[in-house]
């Protein structure tokens, strides 16, 4: 018998719960999709049931108790602060003192007679097995990747070497698009009307440009793009998408060596070119294939840089636009 205190859950998904996974993926209220923590019965679960671990986050609870139709098991919820599994492991939200918090506070030790609970691999970074074991009792093993292999995780006892593997396919890099999309557009307006304003047409729709190859080019080329860290690859885009604008912008003066034309050009690319590359540094946070202390080198090497080129480009267009404003007097 389930005890009266676990929540009760099934592995339907309901169009309304598919409506909230579609507003988180735009970001629309980002930190509000989560569920309550705590321990949940799917199906008819008994003291012999599997345990499975996630985040509070809705798109990993669904995800985990949608993948297991026909099981009966218990899910023990993190409270991750409505993140998922693999960047709250980053955080530390999904942590060792978390999993040891919530496997007290659920009592779960007198739910469940055996002392195995299964985590997400990608939840790895932020747990240590062995202080569990220490802590609670329990056992911790990590399943497969993606919650799709858990029915043959858990027939078998054991994950194949692709069930191991992570993998960032074109669709999952498509879907991170949307959210940065949102978070960068009144910005990128704001930006773009201003250039308008101060050095024409031309200068503004490069700045535009520059946002969305760091936004939607940078995810789809990024297995391709030469170099590994993530703001080298993203100077080598920046560079390409704004060298049409820059050439362009060389030509706009009184002929094809105006010097005020030539300046306004390098100021130009001095702020785009590193808008880019932020934005892709911005995607080490959402993809597998960087480290918190990669991730961490890189920031302090890359940003400087990056602050250092766009306020040059900035002053540049500044007395630009004095010196412009002087000679109309």
């Amino acid at each position: 018998m389930i005890p009266p205190e676990v929540k009760q859950t099934t592995s339907r998904v309901s169009r309304a719960q598919r409506w909230n996974h579609f507003l988180a993926r735009l970001g629309v209220k980002r930190m509000g999709h989560r569920v309550e923590p705590g321990l949940y019965a799917l199906g008819e679960p008994g003291p012999d049931s599997p345990v499975l671990v996630t985040a509070n986050y809705t798109l990993s609870f669904d995800a985990l108790r949608s993948s297991l139709n026909g099981t009966d098991a218990y899910l023990l919820v993190l409270d991750t602060d409505g993140i998922n599994v693999w960047c709250a492991a980053g955080k530390g939200t999904f942590g060792t003192d978390e999993l040891v918090s919530r496997i007290e506070t659920t009592r779960l030790a007198s739910i469940v007679s055996q002392r195995r609970l299964i985590l997400p691999q990608l939840g790895a970074a932020g747990v240590s097995a062995h202080e569990v074991h220490e802590r609670s009792g329990f056992t911790v093993e990590f399943g497969p990747v993606r919650a799709a292999d858990l029915p043959e995780y858990l027939r078998t006892g054991r994950a194949r070497p692709e069930m191991r593997r992570v993998r960032f396919p074109l669709l999952d890099r498509l879907v991170l698009i949307p959210v940065e999309l949102k978070h960068a557009l009144l910005p990128t307006v704001v930006g773009a009307v201003v250039l308008y304003l101060l050095a024409g047409g031309l200068a503004a729709a490069g700045i535009a440009a520059s946002v969305l190859a760091g936004i939607v080019a940078f995810p789809i080329l990024l297995p391709w793009l030469p170099f590994r860290e993530f703001s080298a690859k993203g100077f080598v885009l920046g560079a390409v998408a704004a060298a049409p604008f820059a050439l362009a912008l060389t030509r706009t003066g009184g002929g094809p060596h105006d010097l005020r034309a030539l300046v306004w050009a390098v100021a130009y690319a001095l702020v785009a070119v590193p808008i880019t590359a932020y934005l892709a540094l911005n995607f080490t946070g959402a993809t597998p294939f960087t480290s918190r202390s990669g991730v961490r080198r890189e920031i302090f090497r890359y940003v400087p840089v990056m602050a250092a080129m766009a306020g040059g480009g900035i002053l540049l267009a500044a007395v630009l636009t004095v010196l412009a404003l002087l000679g109309a007097r």
